[in-house]
């Protein structure tokens, strides 16, 4: 199975300004997602940075980079037009890493890989893990994945579903954790080249301004998601000034190369 990875990287940040480029163990944080990404089994990596010095800083680490377009409303926009300066077939398989998981498991990627690969009838794939701690089920930001027997999304929600009737008394929210397990959805996604060229053009979805979860305007659409359920949690991303000092604090704790 050959794939890409993309990695959108976007300079202007309001929680966390020049994100791709901040400091982690002495190189660029896009530096480090790339290098990650490598490990993924990929037949290529590469960054589509919004600004001519994100490009700089990855060339200048062997990370391969192009430049994309600055007023792209969302990161599957700038995958679109990645897709497009690349020249990938419509059938190619390409996973969109975030810019800010300089911790992601380089397993996961090639696992979103994989499960598109095996699911032709799939324009996307993305990735979940189990929910075990009731507060993280009932936590709307924590967003959770419904699937059908195939292992394709049934649907994503920020509420705590499946709803456990029977867990529940009178409408109040349930005191311990379903069975099975539900599903936490990690955000991370693979897709055809060609759906990734498309989807930029599909109307937005009710569903999708609800929740505020981009993903659901594929579902509405009637395209399929694949799932791959991981055995273990996502490592940490980066949104704010604390989250890169914790992920700077669990580099320098690393052993020395």
């Amino acid at each position: 199975m050959s794939f890409t990875v993309l990695v959108p990287a976007r300079l202007a940040s309001t929680r966390l300004p020049n994100k791709p480029l901040a400091d982690i163990a002495g190189l660029p944080m896009v530096v480090r997602v790339a290098q990650r990404a490598s490990q993924s089994g990929a037949s290529r990596v590469v960054v589509a940075g919004d600004d001519p010095t994100i490009v700089s800083a990855c060339e200048a680490h062997g990370v391969d980079a192009i430049l994309t377009r600055q007023d792209h409303p969302s990161g599957t926009d700038r995958l679109a037009e990645a897709c497009e300066q690349l020249g990938l077939d419509g059938g190619d398989i390409v996973v969109n890493v975030q810019g800010d998981e300089p911790l992601i498991d380089p397993a996961l990627i090639g696992a979103v890989a994989s499960a598109l690969a095996a699911h032709p009838e799939s324009a996307m794939s993305t990735a979940a893990h189990e929910i075990d701690s009731l507060d993280d089920f009932l936590n709307p930001n924590v967003v959770k994945a419904v699937l059908d027997a195939q292992g394709n999304a049934l649907y994503f929600s920020r509420a705590p579903i499946p709803w456990w009737r029977d867990g529940s008394s009178g409408g109040a929210p349930p005191r311990v954790l379903p069975s099975p397990a539900p599903l936490r959805h990690i955000g991370i996604y693979g897709y055809r080249a060609g759906f990734v060229r498309k989807f930029p053009s599909l109307a937005s979805a009710p569903i999708e301004a609800i929740e505020a979860l981009e993903q659901l305007r594929a579902l509405w659409h009637g395209h399929r998601i694949a799932v791959h359920v991981s055995q273990t949690a996502p490592g940490p991303g980066i949104d704010t000034p604390e989250d890169l000092a914790r992920v700077r604090a669990l580099f320098a704790a690393r052993p020395a190369p």
